[in-house]
């Protein structure tokens, strides 16, 4: 894989941040959601992000099973719940109205890694976003932050041990060296 290059944005609430397009084939988000699921579930927090609703969940353990069918993933944890999350293509029955147009919905259109930026142009958070092909959110991780405590709760001294899972996905997955901004960040205060 060639280098992936950052690009800055301005981000749906306004906010500027930095994206690497990532690919969108079936096999690389297996390996992707499978790598973060069962090696870091102890680490991040996912959900949807929705206009006026974001889902930070945790992970209650490491899942007792992740699957791979139909083009769905499958994070399951037993008793405490699972969660099915489209990666590629779908079967729909025969004849069923609509079908080619569910089948394009639920495939995965853009996936990305982020990060949010203060005014300043400084890293404030970090994480993985994926869209369907209509652009509607699918999901949303939030790695570690090195300006949140692992009680949830908003610090100025930054934890830099924090930002290790980013340092260590971004160049793995985009190909692209880290550029040194990641640890000047000076947390929420300058939102």
């Amino acid at each position: 894989m060639g280098s992936i290059q950052k690009q800055t944005v301005r981000g749906a609430d306004g906010r500027m941040e930095d994206i690497w397009a990532l690919p969108n084939d079936e096999a690389f988000l297996l390996k992707l959601f499978t790598e973060l699921f069962d090696d870091h579930y102890d680490k991040i927090s996912w959900g949807p992000l929705l206009a006026g609703a974001a889902y930070e969940l945790k992970s209650p353990r490491k899942p007792i099973r992740i699957s791979h069918s139909d083009g769905y993933l499958t994070v399951h944890w037993g008793d405490k719940g699972h969660f099915h999350l489209c990666i590629g293509d779908i079967r729909v029955p025969a004849g069923r109205p609509n079908a080619e147009e569910i089948i394009a919905q639920r495939r995965p259109g853009r996936v990305e890694l982020f990060r949010g930026l203060d005014r300043d142009g400084y890293p404030h958070s970090w994480g993985l976003r994926m869209f369907n092909s209509k652009d509607e959110p699918q999901i949303a991780v939030y790695f570690p932050n090195p300006y949140v405590t692992d009680f949830d709760e908003v610090t100025n001294d930054p934890d830099w041990s924090r930002i290790m899972l980013w340092e260590d996905l971004l160049p793995r997955y985009t190909g692209s060296a880290l550029d040194g901004l990641d640890r000047r960040g000076r947390g929420f205060g300058r939102y």
